[in-house]
């Protein structure tokens, strides 16, 4: 049974630990991302095809083997 109270205090200094790195990484920045949006506009985006020209697409072409 101690060595239940060991796992739980050792998992509850791990997740202090883990929550005390969080806190540092965003009070230093770490998340900020100011390069990405000025640079955004010059990737390019795929072109979609419009659903109308999915569906000609698809349609079987009749035959002209008629007896």
């Amino acid at each position: 049974m101690s060595a239940i109270y060991l796992l739980i205090a050792a998992s509850f200094v791990v997740a202090v630990g883990f929550l005390a790195a969080f806190m540092w990484s965003v009070k230093n920045g770490q998340y900020e991302d100011s390069y990405s949006p000025s640079v955004r506009i010059l990737f390019e985006d795929k072109v979609k095809q419009p659903e109308s020209n999915k569906s000609t697409l698809n349609k079987p072409q009749p035959s002209n083997n008629q007896q």
